[in-house]
Parts: structure tokens; sequence; C-alpha cells
């Protein structure tokens, strides 16, 4: 069975992106699925669905940026440029592992499909 997992890498200060909070949801049904934080390497502790509650569809990946770069000192525009990322992506194969990765600055994202 597949898996769904994420990792958060601050570009700005060249590390991991250690607890910033991340929350997934159903895009369809805006069902939220997982609430969980970046350990100290800026992954989650497990995978955030598998087994039978990994499953094709539409989801969205939200990633609190704008409190994760203050509470580093970092002085934000208010409004912060960034705040919540969100990323929506569809999972077409629940065969397989998707990563979703976010790799982050206070005026900047990327994100891929990772292996």
């Amino acid at each position: 069975m597949g898996k769904l997992t994420t990792h958060v890498l601050d570009t700005a200060h060249g590390c991991p992106g250690k607890g910033i909070a991340v929350r997934l949801y159903n895009d369809d049904t805006e069902e939220l699925l997982v609430d969980t934080t970046t350990n100290d390497d800026g992954r989650c502790d497990k995978p955030l669905l598998e087994g039978k509650e990994f499953a094709k569809g539409v989801y969205r990946l939200e990633f609190d940026a704008g409190p994760y770069f203050r509470a580093r000192g970092v002085k934000l525009t208010d409004p912060a440029f960034l705040d919540v990322i969100s990323i929506s992506f569809g999972i077409a194969d629940a065969k397989v592992h998707y990563h979703v990765p976010l790799l982050v600055s206070p005026y900047g994202y990327s994100t891929y499909r990772g292996s």
C-alpha cells in the first residue's frame, strides 16, 4: 500500500523547518484529516496517510510558514507575504509513495513530487 509524506526545508536559513504546523485536508470535502507539527528534521513523525486511509483523490496541505519565521526572529511585513502556504495536489495511484516537500523562505516557496 502507498503512503503520503512531507517535509519542510527552510531555504532562507539552510536548515530543516522545525516546529511548523501542518494540516492535511480532503480538498473536495474540506475535511481536516491530519493536524501535526514538523519534528527537528523538518519531517512529520509518521506518514500523513497510509493503508486504507490513503486513497485516490485531491488533497490540500497547509503549512504555517509565517508563525515559523516570526518565531525565528524574522521581521515579516504586516500582513506577511507568505503566512499559510496551501498546496493542492492529486493522488492518482494509492499503491505508491507520494512525497510532497516544501522548500520555503519568507518570500517564496517551491514544491515537487518527491520519493
